[in-house]
């Protein structure tokens, strides 16, 4: 059984984390053979004060533009 571990930043609607649990899903499908309920996905949201781009957190750079 996949499972599929896709840590985001916080912030994305519920249909852009439904969506992406479908690609992941069916990609998993093509490429492993398994079927639909064998698939496992896990969205992890990550707040930006926690994201790391480089040395800098990622509400720091959406800070600076």
């Amino acid at each position: 059984m996949p499972i599929i571990n896709a840590s985001i930043l916080a912030g994305r609607t519920r249909e852009q984390k439904r969506a992406l649990i479908r690609e992941l899903a069916e990609g998993a499908q093509r490429a492993l053979g398994v079927r639909e309920d064998q698939v496992r996905v896990i969205i992890t949201e990550v707040a930006p004060d926690h994201w790391g781009v480089g040395t800098i957190s990622k509400a720091d750079l959406e800070g600076q533009t």
